[in-house]
C-alpha cells in the first residue's frame, strides 16, 4: 500500500524550523517524499484580516491557531513586508534536494496567491510562477520537478500558464485519481496528482476528531486499492505536531504502508485519463478550492 507524501513549506518559520524536523523523521524511517516550497516573501500574517469572515474566525478557534502555528507566523508580514524565504533559507531548501527528496514549487507569495488568484490574469500568474522558478533554480542548480498551488486554488488560467514550464506533474487540486486536466475541451500535457486525504486543519475539532484519535482516523481513510495522497505542513506536523506525525508514520509502516514521492505514483502516460477541475467548497476549509471532476460521468470528486 503506497501513500504519496507531500510536505508543504508555506512560511519562513516552517522552512527554518519545521522542515529540518520533518526531514529527520523521514530519514529515521528511510522515507523519501515530495516537498513544495514557497520561496518569496512570507506575508502569511495578512490572513488575520480574514478574521472578519465568520467561517475563518471559527476555523482559527477550532484549530487553536496561536498554539498550532505560533504568533510569529500569525503576525508575519502584517505591518511590514515579510522576509524572502528563498533568499534567507536557500541552504535548508537545497539540503532537502540533496537528501534525495522530490522538490517542487509551491508559490512566490503564499498569501498573495490565495488572496488574489480570483482576479489575477495570465500575465500576473506567469510572472508569479516564473520568478519562483528562477529563485528555486538558483537554489537547487536545476529546474524544480513539479508544482502545487497554495490552498489548492487553481483555475483554467493557472493550468494554461503552467503548461509553459517543464514540470513533470502538478498537484493543484483534490480528487481521487491521476488525470490530465481538460481546458476548453482540450487535454493538457501536464498530469495532475490530486491530494485525496484531508489535512489536519480540515478535520481537527470536527465530528469528534481530537489529537488523541486523529492518527487512527487518518489511517482509516487509507485504502490499498485507491490512490492515497497525503499533505502535511512543515508549520504544523513539523513543529507542534512532530511527535504525533512520527507516531503516524510508525503505525502506517507497521500496517504495511510505504510512503513515496508523488512522482513515483505516475502510471504510463497513455493510461492517464481526462478530467476537468472546478471550484468547490469542502467541509473544514474556508473558501473554495479546486476539485477534480470526471468529464465523462460528470461526477464531482473532492
Amino acid at each position: 500500500m503506497k501513500i504519496g507524501l507531500r510536505i508543504d513549506a508555506d512560511t519562513f518559520r516552517g522552512t527554518k524550523y519545521g522542515l529540518p524536523n520533518v526531514c529527520r523523521i523521514l530519514a529515521s524511517h528511510s522515507i523519501k517524499a515530495s516537498f513544495f516550497f514557497s520561496v518569496g516573501p512570507d506575508n502569511m500574517g495578512r490572513h488575520l484580516w480574514s478574521l472578519i469572515r465568520p467561517r475563518f474566525f471559527l476555523k482559527m478557534l477550532r484549530t487553536k491557531a496561536s498554539t498550532l502555528y505560533g504568533w510569529d507566523i500569525l503576525l508575519r508580514g502584517t505591518f511590514w513586508p515579510g522576509p524572502v524565504i528563498g533568499e534567507n533559507l536557500g541552504g535548508i531548501i537545497r539540503s532537502t534536494s540533496d537528501a534525495g527528496h522530490e522538490v517542487g514549487l509551491h508559490a512566490w507569495d503564499h498569501h498573495a496567491w490565495q488572496a488574489h488568484i480570483d482576479i489575477m490574469n495570465g500575465v500576473a500568474i506567469y510572472r508569479s510562477l516564473s520568478r519562483s522558478v528562477k529563485l528555486l533554480m538558483h537554489i537547487l542548480g536545476r529546474m524544480p520537478t513539479c508544482s502545487a498551488v497554495p490552498g489548492w486554488k487553481c483555475n483554467d488560467l493557472v493550468l494554461l500558464e503552467k503548461e509553459k514550464f517543464p514540470f513533470k506533474y502538478n498537484s493543484d487540486c483534490r480528487g481521487n485519481s491521476i488525470f490530465r486536466p481538460v481546458v476548453d475541451a482540450k487535454q493538457l500535457s501536464r498530469p495532475q496528482i490530486p491530494v485525496t486525504l484531508p489535512t489536519y486543519d480540515e478535520v481537527i475539532g470536527r465530528n469528534g476528531i481530537t489529537n488523541s484519535n486523529y492518527n487512527d482516523y487518518m489511517l482509516s481513510l487509507i485504502k490499498p486499492e485507491k490512490l492515497n495522497v497525503l499533505t502535511i505542513h512543515a508549520e504544523v506536523e513539523g513543529i507542534a505536531l512532530i511527535s504525533m506525525f512520527d507516531r503516524f508514520v510508525k503505525i502506517a509502516q507497521s500496517k504495511g504502508a510505504s510512503f513515496v514521492p508523488l512522482g513515483t505514483l505516475l502510471p504510463g502516460y497513455s493510461s492517464i485519463g481526462p478530467a476537468a477541475m472546478i471550484a468547490k467548497e469542502i467541509p473544514g476549509r474556508d473558501g473554495w478550492l479546486s476539485c477534480q471532476v470526471q468529464t465523462i460521468l460528470h461526477r464531482e470528486r473532492c
